[in-house]
């Protein structure tokens, strides 16, 4: 894995590949059959933060809460929070997510929202470090995705078996292989360890 933390990023090349991971691979390939409609609809928001302190992404991650509680949901229906400063090591990441995860609870809005997890580095733990398993929640930079619960339950009602989704995406990045994913999406031989 490479790993620069001193780069620095332009929001809006952050917002632009993050954007185009999305558009390639998790609409691209229907890693997430939810995504699609809130990428069609322009209701996903990227939202970029340049703390690189646990403080700053903290706060950062309390106001994109807010905002996404206040929004209307056809408005900003899920946030992706892209943080590309100071989180290269993904067990940083983790503590910082269950961090959040702690902060969503405080705030009383576990079961209103749910956090899904995403980072260059992702590794799940007991699978073997060069599994194309990982590179289901592999993306740009590291980031956390805040998505509504009501609107992912409206969602999986009209969903066939999504407890089959996760095996499916294995299954098709296994086929697709490392040299398929970069083809598909350039940016993934930076993440090759």
């Amino acid at each position: 894995m490479k790993k620069n933390t001193s780069i620095e990023y332009k929001c809006e090349d952050v917002i632009s590949l993050s954007r185009e991971w999305v558009e390639t691979i998790v609409v691209g390939l229907n890693l997430c059959p939810f995504a699609a409609p809130v990428v069609r609809h322009d209701t996903l928001r990227y939202a970029v933060s340049d703390a690189q302190t646990a403080e700053g992404l903290a706060s950062d991650f309390l106001k994109e809460l807010n905002l996404i509680q206040d929004a209307d949901e056809k408005t900003i229906a899920t946030t992706l929070l892209i943080m590309p400063q100071g989180l290269a090591d993904f067990y940083d990441y983790l503590d910082l997510l269950a961090h959040f995860e702690k902060l969503l609870a405080k705030a009383g809005l576990s079961g209103v929202f749910q956090l899904a997890s995403f980072h260059p580095a992702y590794l799940f733990a007991g699978v073997a470090p060069d599994d194309l398993s990982h590179w289901t929640n592999r993306s740009p930079f590291p980031m956390v995705h805040i998505i509504r619960e009501g609107q992912m339950s409206r969602v999986l009602m009209h969903y066939d078996n999504p407890e089959e989704i996760p095996e499916r995406n294995i299954k098709l990045l296994q086929e697709m292989g490392r040299e398929g994913l970069e083809k598909r999406f350039p940016p993934f031989a930076d993440f090759i360890d």
